[in-house]
């Protein structure tokens, strides 16, 4: 079956969905389980996962009068999945608590060889290390909704500004400028750090 087959089938089926048939809603969810787990997998903790993936069909039900079929309907609920896992983020940042955690030896020896690499084929294979990951998720953890999805969608997945801006609902000039903001901010959560964990030597 090719894609437009594909498509067709699933505009057939918000179709029969919208009209009453809530029982066929089903064979979307099975089509593209393992499409939103993907996603979802790359910006959630892992604990998190299995609630955030039922988020994305509850919302993407309710949301069924408003799919259009301009885009495929896997396109669409991905860009269901990126903003259930913004909207995740923001929720969790509104009662976290940062706790006063310093980065280990390990830690600190992969910043000093890293992290003036401007690259973001760098910084994606970085993300790939497990130390790098660590320290990744520390400063992550410690930027706002915003600026997490837009450097994991850009420089973690290499989405083009334009693709993330689509998948964030964003302008391409939002997404530019948050960015370069952005990485300014990691950039000085990486180097306060090793300040910080020097001067404590």
């Amino acid at each position: 079956m090719d894609d437009t087959s594909s498509n067709q089938d699933d505009d057939e089926i918000v179709c029969q969905v919208v009209a009453g048939s809530v029982n066929a809603f089903e064979h979307l969810l099975k089509k593209y389980q393992y499409l939103v787990l993907a996603i979802v997998k790359k910006h959630v903790p892992s604990d998190q996962i299995e609630d955030s993936v039922q988020d994305v069909f509850v919302r993407a039900y309710r949301s069924l009068p408003t799919y259009r079929g301009k885009n495929s309907f896997g396109h669409w609920l991905s860009v269901i999945a990126v903003r259930t896992c913004y909207d995740f983020w923001r929720e969790h940042y509104k009662s976290r608590e940062l706790p006063m955690s310093s980065l280990t030896g390990e830690h600190q020896v992969w910043l000093d060889a890293a992290l003036f690499e401007n690259s973001s084929q760098s910084f994606r294979e970085a993300g790939l290390q497990k130390e790098a990951r660590e320290i990744l998720d520390w400063a992550l953890d410690r930027l706002s909704a915003e600026d997490r999805m837009v450097l994991e969608l850009v420089y973690l997945e290499g989405l083009s500004v334009k693709e993330a801006a689509g998948q964030l609902g964003w302008s391409t000039a939002n997404v530019k400028v948050r960015l370069f903001r952005s990485r300014k901010k990691l950039h000085a959560l990486l180097t306060g750090a090793i300040t910080h964990e020097r001067s404590d030597a």
